[in-house]
């Protein structure tokens, strides 16, 4: 549905150059959810739910479906490299809100690759080369491997849509792997269908079990939010976004439940749990034990460290972003003067994530992964609200707009699954997720108290300054 109305606040700015089209808007979607969540924490999954490990991804999928209505509107409406800080600032006009909204993404990347760490500390590293390590080592190349990201990070990566295609197509490998040991273990009469019907409820309720392994398998859906930082580089946004970006949610949910289905016919719920990060790396070797698994393992390390890169990008800009608009103390900002990049936000942000790592104990995939999912989970209900309350702007030309109904059940849904007494989550989810979120307040503060003792005071957020 679309619709034509006036935009008074839009200003003449320089066009970037329009280079993507739909096959490639449709890799990067893909690219962008497939990852850690999949890879990683599918035992976890399956220990809150049971056999029935299909169940949560598809209505994670269904939950993420909905919110996209909301952000193809969006980004239709107002075509820019910002996302939900441009959304939020859009409709309420409160810099604080805004701000909250804009950090809370940001340490849903720094989590998000903090999981991707210790996914790869404790178990595709040492698979890959066949070693034993302790929690103690975990922990010591987890925080090493945030030290190599910040490296990188520090010396400058530059990821072209066109090499994110031949990555999201190693990833779509891997996965392809695991659906391909199922479909050959079923065909030699192996599996257990009834598997797939199971939900644990041995102390909870099954509405509970339910919520609570979608909480956390939301964490694999996330991702797609991101291609609206894409919207200036697509040639017809208008009419490509839409098509590409629910086509590209449908593929990346239709290849995780098969994989769900194939680890539940493989595996008890038991033993998936058990295995936690490790879990698809079982499934090869039950489904097909003679299928050489070092390939599977090297998949799965190429996926983790390309996720935790990823996210750790974007943490880190976005936190020079915020400093550069004087919302946080404005040394966040400084750029290294041969290096040209954020050299004090990469520090940061990479502190945080040594600390999470360090700290988040034997279980720390799952409780970062669904710390992750639960600060997007806030920030997607924000952004559905926003839709309903820009509709009030106008804008020229045509997009997309999407059923009311839709931003409103995603809201209701979003909410459902982040409230602790409805969604089954752990409490440590909260207490690591208001730690981060206390941490930025308490720099808006002394950044505000810095700004007032000069006579000045915090501007309205320009979200549009993330993108540079």
């Amino acid at each position: 549905m679309v619709t034509e109305n006036t935009d008074r606040n839009e200003e003449s700015q320089p066009a970037l150059k329009r280079v993507m089209g739909p096959k490639l808007l449709f890799f990067f979607v893909i690219g962008d959810i497939l990852g850690t969540g999949i890879y990683a924490l599918t035992g976890s999954v399956a220990g809150k739910v049971g056999g029935a490990l299909w169940l949560p991804f598809l209505i994670a999928f269904i939950v993420a479906f909905l919110t996209a209505f909301a952000y193809l509107e969006l980004v239709g409406k107002y075509p820019r490299a910002a996302g939900a800080a441009l959304y939020t600032n859009r409709a309420f006009r409160k810099p604080f809100l805004t701000f909250i909204v804009a950090f809370a993404v940001m340490c849903s990347g720094i989590t998000s690759a903090s999981s991707a760490a210790l996914a790869f500390g404790k178990t595709y590293l040492p698979a890959a080369f066949d070693i034993e390590v302790s929690t103690v080592v975990v922990a010591l190349v987890a925080v090493g491997f945030v030290v190599v990201l910040a490296i990188v990070n520090f010396i400058g990566v530059a990821h072209s849509v066109k090499a994110n295609v031949v990555l999201t197509l190693i990833e779509l490998a891997g996965l392809a792997i695991i659906i391909g040991v199922g479909v050959y273990a079923v065909a030699g009469g192996n599996g257990e269908p009834g598997r797939l019907v199971e939900i644990d409820t041995a102390d909870t309720t099954w509405l509970l079990a339910v919520t609570g392994a979608t909480s956390l398998a939301f964490f694999a859906m996330v991702g797609f939010e991101d291609s609206v930082n894409m919207a200036e580089e697509v040639k017809e946004p208008n009419r490509v976004f839409p098509k590409a970006l629910l086509s590209g949610m449908a593929t990346a949910a239709l290849i995780y439940v098969l994989v769900a289905i194939t680890s539940s016919l493989l595996i008890a719920a038991d033993d998936l749990a058990a295995a936690q990060s490790g879990a698809l790396l079982e499934v090869i070797g039950v489904g097909a034990p003679e299928f050489p698994r070092w390939i599977f393992e090297w998949i799965g390390m190429f996926a983790v460290v390309n996720s935790a890169l990823i996210n750790m990008l974007m943490a880190s800009r976005l936190l020079y972003g915020m400093a550069n608009e004087r919302i946080l103390p404005k040394i966040f900002g400084t750029v290294h003067p041969f290096r040209r990049t954020p050299w004090v936000s990469i520090l940061i942000t990479s502190a945080i994530a040594a600390v999470l790592v360090a700290t988040a104990g034997s279980d720390g995939v799952g409780k970062l992964g669904g710390t992750t999912a639960l600060l997007l989970l806030c920030v997607f209900a924000v952004v559905n609200v926003s839709v309903l309350v820009l509709r009030r702007e106008t804008v020229e030309h045509r997009h997309f707009r999407a059923p009311t109904w839709a931003p409103v059940l995603a809201g209701v849904l979003c909410g459902y699954l982040a409230i602790p007494w409805l969604s089954g989550r752990p409490a440590s989810d909260y207490y690591i997720a208001l730690i981060l979120i206390g941490l930025g307040v308490v720099l808006w503060v002394a950044n505000w108290a810095y700004l007032r003792a000069r006579g000045e005071q915090v501007k309205e957020f320009d979200p549009q300054a993330l993108k540079d």
